[in-house]
């Protein structure tokens, strides 16, 4: 579907709460906008469809069609007791979502975890997902990451002093804390909010459920070796970069990039210059700078053609 020209005078953005079955349970959807070409949004971990509520509006407001969802588990969506969460099932719930919801070609973005879904997911349908970014995407060889490994260590140790079950806030808020460059960024209500989906005496132990299952199979790592498609890669600074279609502007060629390359050998990596820190929730600290980045890779790479 052809996006809008620019000038063009838009309808009001259109919001809807969706929630769509899938599997064992069923998926919460945002979706901003009707009618324009369709950006997939996911979430990363610890977070949920919230994290995109200044981006989305702005995707809708230049005629795409933003969906954002709560991966099984997080946020508003369903977390059955016998839910399985890996990465590539999380993909297999993602793709009956967009199936439910008739959406063709799409673009996906994903966060951190929802950034390894979001590859996963173009593996299994690469007719439909051909364009993907990654901001902040963990490392399928260092899995689940060294902020999740931190918050398991801490639940350890919590559990040891306490000897009693414990909130999940002392877990997930450092997380929380650290994805941002300056406290403002991520003020106690913020922060509530977050928690809020894993508040109660079960949260805790959702929470770590859903990091234990951060994993990856031998099938997971052939599909992504094989995977064929046009991915942005979301460089902080003292990353490698290079802007869509200009030369590379330097940076260590044993860095992020060159680590992305390797792990998808058959994609079209196409970094992109940031000024924001690595490792942030760059949606929280840059929104508009991260939506501008966005649309110009998607017209860059023809999505509106």
């Amino acid at each position: 579907m052809r996006a809008p020209a620019p000038g063009a005078i838009l309808p009001p953005v259109y919001t809807e709460h969706l929630h769509i079955p899938v599997g064992p349970g069923a998926l919460h959807v945002e979706r901003y906008g009707r009618g324009g070409p369709a950006i997939v949004l996911l979430h990363g971990f610890g977070t949920c469809a919230f994290l995109w509520r200044a981006v989305a509006p702005r995707l809708a407001e230049q005629g795409y069609t933003a969906l954002a969802i709560d991966l099984l588990g997080f946020g508003e969506s369903d977390r059955p007791p016998d839910g399985e969460f890996r990465p590539s099932v999380q993909a297999a719930y993602v793709e009956q979502a967009m199936s439910a919801l008739g959406l063709g070609d799409v673009t996906v973005i994903g966060q951190d975890l929802g950034a390894l879904v979001a590859l996963l997911l173009a593996a299994r349908s690469p007719t439909v997902v051909r364009r993907l970014a990654l901001l902040e995407p963990l490392d399928p060889d260092d899995l689940p990451g060294p902020d999740i490994r931190a918050l398991q260590r801490s639940s350890a140790l919590t559990a040891l002093q306490s000897h009693a079950m414990f909130a999940v806030r002392p877990l997930l808020e450092p997380l929380l804390r650290g994805a941002v460059t300056a406290p403002e960024q991520m003020p106690d209500l913020l922060v509530a909010r977050y928690l809020a989906p894993f508040v109660g005496s079960a949260g805790a132990t959702d929470l770590l459920r859903l990091a234990s299952a951060i994993t990856l199979s031998a099938d997971d790592w052939q599909r992504l070796a094989m995977l064929r498609a046009d991915v942005l890669l979301w460089c902080g600074v003292g990353q490698p970069v290079q802007a869509p279609g200009k030369s590379s502007r330097g940076g260590d060629p044993a860095g992020r990039v060159s680590r992305w390359q390797q792990l998808l050998p058959a994609a079209t990596l196409r970094p992109v210059t940031t000024g924001v820190r690595a490792d942030t929730l760059v949606a929280e600290h840059a929104p508009a700078a991260l939506t501008a980045a966005l649309r110009a890779w998607v017209a860059y790479t023809g999505h509106g053609r």
